[in-house]
């Protein structure tokens, strides 16, 4: 059964987060667990090295890291989620603001599809996700734009069905950006890839309208 991790970042957090389940993992990255606190919601864990934060907080589980590291407190988070066989991990507040850390986190997304999780980025109006050699797909529900990006080099074999503009069997490469603003059309939709990442970016619902894999 997968196992959902919140992970909240100090990027743009506009509005509450979603219904946490019972079970889920809840951890602030650095100056995240501030933006928590604000929302009135715990983090089970806090991961950082607290630059941003500017203390280290007072909390039963806190992971805390030299400010001269090589990995981004993000990053952290998200190794720490999975250490605790996460899944499903869904980051808030890492989108926004710096725009280096914002492509940092898009990064983190392919890391994770690399690693067979479903990772999601989500803020500023979209909800974003990588995948890889594989397919993701949504019901006639799915409403808005969607646009789909070669993570990195060349994304062979790749088919989107049911959207505005199909393709079939296309070979996206990352210096084209020829998947951008596409539409859902009320029909179930795929994108898939046969081999290579993708990002896919639409809509902040777009979690809700997800079919089972």
């Amino acid at each position: 059964m997968s196992r959902i991790c919140w992970i909240v970042g100090a990027g743009t957090l506009a509005g509450a987060l979603p219904p946490i389940g019972e079970g889920d993992l809840v951890i602030a990255a650095d100056a995240g667990y501030a933006a928590l606190m604000r929302l009135g919601l715990r983090a089970n864990r806090v991961v950082g090295d607290f630059d941003s934060l500017g203390a280290v907080p007072v909390h039963p589980d806190v992971e805390i890291h030299p400010a001269e590291k090589d990995e981004t407190d993000m990053m952290l988070a998200v190794r720490s989620a999975m250490e605790a066989g996460c899944d499903d991990i869904r980051i808030y507040g890492g989108l926004g603001g710096r725009l280096d850390h914002s492509y940092a986190n898009l990064q983190t997304l392919v890391f994770l599809a690399r690693r067979g999780v479903r990772g999601w980025l989500i803020g500023e109006g979209f909800a974003v996700t990588a995948i890889e050699n594989g397919e993701i797909r949504f019901s006639a529900e799915a409403r808005g734009i969607v646009s789909v990006f070669s993570a990195d080099g060349s994304a062979r074999g790749v088919t989107l069905t049911g959207l505005k503009y199909p393709l079939t069997g296309y070979t996206m490469t990352a210096d084209n950006p020829i998947g951008v603003s596409n539409e859902f059309t009320g029909v179930p939709s795929c994108i898939r890839v046969r081999e290579g990442v993708l990002l896919v970016m639409a809509g902040e619902r777009t979690i809700e309208w997800l079919e089972p894999a």
